[in-house]
């Protein structure tokens, strides 16, 4: 029997996979869960015109990320935080503080998509801004002592 997956089924494919499973596993648990629909000729046609407008909507996607991944370029970063003993710092220094400074700059991004791990130390470190699946930008940051006024 030939389907057309309607969503990933772990340990047998991905959405919009074309597949032939035996005539059962279909028929009385892929199809009643909603999990696939049959592969006919109507089907297949609609399948085809989905993925058509999807790579188009995603290339314009990847588009977009990439040049915003472009404002990023030269971008360096000075976050400073209360020290403490030795080289260490008060709290720490997160995705949040890298986005604020981020606004200050001109660059308005979500503080979800900034991946870095909690800074408690003075010192040189990177942070990665996932823009899209596939576009990341790397961007350098320092933690200096706050200077007291």
């Amino acid at each position: 029997m030939k389907i057309i997956l309607k969503k990933d089924v772990h340990g047998l494919g991905y959405k919009d996979d074309v597949l032939t499973v035996k005539d059962g596993y279909g028929r009385n648990y892929l199809l009643p869960q909603g999990m696939a629909v049959l592969a006919t000729e109507k089907a297949l046609k609609i399948l085809n015109e989905e993925l058509k407008q999807r790579a188009h909507k995603l290339a314009k996607i990847k588009a977009d990320a990439e040049a915003a991944a472009s404002k990023f370029e030269g971008v360096s970063l000075t976050i400073s935080a209360k020290k403490a003993e030795k080289n260490l710092i008060y709290g720490s220094v997160g995705a949040a503080q890298i986005a604020e400074a981020l606004a200050q700059k001109g660059i308005e991004i979500d503080s979800k998509i900034i991946a870095v791990k909690a800074v408690k130390e003075l010192g040189s470190y990177t942070a990665t801004v996932k823009l899209h699946k596939e576009v990341s930008v790397e961007v350098p940051f320092e933690v200096v002592a706050e200077v007291a006024e």
